[in-house]
């Protein structure tokens, strides 16, 4: 795995230390200002904390703190996401063509087999770690057995790394596929959390005693889709283009190979052998 994607999950833990190090500030009791401006600014730093704190308001006493689970479920969040969005870029550029099907590579080996130079062909797939490359590789390692041996191992060798290209980009589908339910997982909480205040309030609620879990709810929805959204559409898109450059470079392998394909008895030679 490349360095970007070691870097991502402290690069997360920075980010979350900044918001929840910015929320506690918050929190510390300080003069109140009369300005509109410094209202206007509290809101709109507030509105912007919701993404990424949930808080909860105490019926009893109106103070507002961070409500701990909720919170958890929003990093959790945010994490997945940073994961998801590390993990398109990576499949994304460990999947081109020039990992898969280097045209350079492809045409190099076509004029040495034209030539004859079969040895440096075996030298040029073994050196090069694409695709196309190995599964080239594997086939001419049949030779000795024949035609159809080779053709046989060279399918079988393209099927097994195809598929192993495919099992890293599931990651990004169970992404897409879990994220929703932990943000449903919040969702319930966060009504959970707002229900809650109904019953405490005698059913005649302070709406500030519901935004807090009426906000929990949203923001972990929110969020999972966030995160669900790109991961399944990268794993879309990015599935279907190695399986398009794989099947090109596995025909492009066979035809290669084809020179070698013992010569089939014509019609004229059969009956003179009867």
């Amino acid at each position: 795995m490349s360095r970007m994607m070691k870097l991502l999950p402290l690069a997360f833990m920075m980010c979350l230390y900044c918001v929840i190090s910015t929320t506690l500030a918050q929190n510390e009791p300080g003069e109140m200002s009369s300005s509109n401006s410094s209202v206007a600014a509290d809101t709109g730093s507030s509105f912007a904390q919701a993404f990424f704190v949930s808080r909860k308001t105490d019926p009893l006493t109106g103070e507002t703190s961070l409500e701990l689970l909720g919170s958890l479920i929003i990093w959790f969040l945010l994490l997945l996401s940073t994961l998801s969005i590390g993990g398109i870029g990576y499949l994304s550029l460990t999947n081109q063509r020039k990992n898969i099907l280097p045209m350079g590579v492809l045409d190099e080996i076509k004029r040495l087999l034209d030539q004859g130079e079969y040895k440096q062909v075996i030298d040029l797939t073994a050196q090069e770690n694409s695709f196309f490359s190995r599964i080239l590789q594997f086939g001419l390692q049949e030779a000795p057995r024949g035609y159809a041996a080779v053709i046989r191992r060279l399918h079988q060798s393209a099927e097994e790394l195809t598929m192993h290209r495919f099992r890293r980009v599931e990651y990004l589908n169970v992404l897409g596929q879990v994220s929703p339910m932990i943000g449903l997982f919040g969702t319930v909480y966060g009504m959970i959390l707002a229900f809650r205040a109904i019953v405490i309030s005698g059913g005649n609620p302070d709406p500030v005693l519901l935004a807090g879990g009426i906000g929990t709810a949203l923001t972990t929805t929110f969020w999972g889709l966030i995160v669900a959204i790109p991961a399944l559409a990268g794993y879309t898109v990015i599935r279907n283009r190695i399986d398009a450059l794989t099947a090109e470079a596995t025909i492009e392998a066979e035809i290669l190979l084809n020179q070698f394909k013992p010569p089939q008895p014509t019609e004229k030679t059969t009956k003179e052998k009867q």
